[in-house]
């Protein structure tokens, strides 16, 4: 095992690793920009160095500095958590070159399913249902057009690089195709440097579900369950859930398998999340893979009982699983619900000190947060405070003691996504587990 770990990241995830690390009796090391110079993360951890200025390019995403950080502290390994270098292979490799251990998958699998193209063809090529779509980033506006015609409409333009919902646009008429096209390239190239982009069918009212899976380095892996992601704004997750109100037991065995049939062509090890688009009729179909642990993970904690982030460092530090599949049993109903510092109307940024600040407590309630009394929400990154996760016996009941934690959070200084995530909890629909992708656009033109 690990004497000392590197947290690559900030925030409530950084804050996540660190207390793992500490069960783990792990020394942990903190990077910071100057922003975070005050950050929970930075106060927690055992040693602390500053990487650079506020704006991520300098900072969170400069990856000299991070190795340099490691070698100067004597870290052995670095988890990235999600967002920033997570899914850079350029950076799993140069943590290899310099003997440091990335808790991660390797820089192979990493670049394989990053290119979200290639991973289309690894699922078909195994035999995981995929829409119809293009096998290759799209080189021209003929080409574009004539697998158009092959495809039909609607369909959707995706970054091959992409996630996040950035370089994604739905086309529904062929005179719409070429504009679409220029701006799904466009914001690609901008996000992730890289304007390669593919087309699929798109499925206008699907489910987001997605399988959770671990990977030894033993040839051992498992599948954990579903998370259903579909209350979701421009393709970024808002709320998610596990089980899946939609899955039966049969239907679950089978996207698991899926699941690890991908990851398994993939070479995959160390925690990955597989994610398909379920249509009403029970069919499922291969969207991408997450090389890197999700923010929605909790979910998936709370009804397996595993420690997903414990689970990570000890795959990366050479340890068996420590389930096999016969012993992965769900356990009641979990809901999480991501808390913003947004404008919960407009979505907007909410930058700016926290005056005040309750988190919500009692049986089944657990919150993931960096968020404190007088603490600074600087504006250059993800405005994300926290989780509020709850596990319940059923799904009543999870929904029940979501509302009453959101009700008992108190966070002044900054607006929050909370009033949005209550009246999501009150809807009839939610209520009834009739959710999609379109969730909220009902919601919206209902209002």
């Amino acid at each position: 095992m690990f004497s000392k770990v590197l947290i690559a990241n900030r925030g409530e995830i950084a804050v996540r690793i660190i207390r793992a690390c500490r069960e783990l009796s792990i020394r942990t090391v903190a990077v910071f920009s100057q922003a975070d110079a005050e950050a929970l993360h930075v106060q927690l951890a055992d040693e602390a160095v500053c990487i650079g200025p506020p704006q991520a390019i300098q900072s969170y995403l400069k990856v000299a500095a991070i190795i340099s950080a490691a070698e100067i502290t004597g870290a052995e390994a670095i988890h990235p958590g999600y967002g920033f270098l997570a899914e850079n292979p350029r950076f799993a490799e140069v943590c290899e070159g310099c003997g440091i251990q990335f808790i991660g998958p390797s820089a192979a699998s990493i670049q394989m399913m990053g290119d979200k193209a290639a991973a289309r063809r690894v699922a078909a090529s195994h035999g995981v249902p995929v829409l119809p779509g293009s096998q290759h980033p799209v080189r021209d506006l003929a080409e574009a057009r004539q697998l158009a015609r092959e495809i039909g409409f609607p369909l959707i333009i995706k970054a091959s690089a992409g996630g996040g919902g950035k370089g994604m646009r739905v086309v529904t008429a062929p005179e719409t195709l070429e504009s679409a096209l220029a701006t799904a390239a466009a914001e690609a190239a901008g996000a992730f440097g890289d304007a390669a982009v593919y087309l699929e069918r798109y499925l206008p009212d699907p489910r987001h579900v997605e399988i959770q899976i671990l990977m030894d380095a033993h040839g051992r892996g498992v599948h954990l369950g579903e998370r259903d992601c579909s209350i979701q704004r421009r393709h970024q997750k808002l709320l998610e859930e596990a089980p899946s109100p939609a899955l039966t037991d049969s239907l679950r065995q089978a996207m698991g398998q899926a699941a690890l049939s991908v990851a398994e062509a993939a070479g995959y090890r160390n925690a990955g999340t597989v994610e398909f688009l379920l249509d009403g009729r029970g069919n499922f179909f291969f969207m991408e893979m997450n090389t890197r642990i999700q923010v929605e993970h909790p979910v998936t904690e709370m009804v397996t009982g595993l420690d997903l982030v414990k689970a990570q460092v000890r795959i990366a530090a050479g340890e068996p699983l420590p389930v096999t599949q016969a012993d992965v049993r769900l356990q009641g109903h979990s809901l999480e619900c991501r808390i913003n510092a947004e404008d919960p109307d407009r979505f907007l940024p909410s930058p700016g000190k926290l005056t005040n600040f309750r988190a919500p407590g009692g049986p089944g309630v657990r919150v993931d947060s960096h968020a404190y009394v007088g603490y600074v929400v600087p504006p250059y990154y993800d405005s994300l405070l926290g989780k509020v996760i709850v596990h319940g016996h059923d799904r009543d009941e999870a929904i029940l003691r979501m509302q009453r934690a959101l009700d008992e959070t108190l966070i002044q200084g900054v607006q929050t996504t909370i009033p949005f995530h209550q009246k999501v909890l009150r809807h009839p629909d939610f209520l009834a587990g009739r959710t999609s992708t379109r969730f909220l656009e009902r919601l919206t033109e209902a209002q």
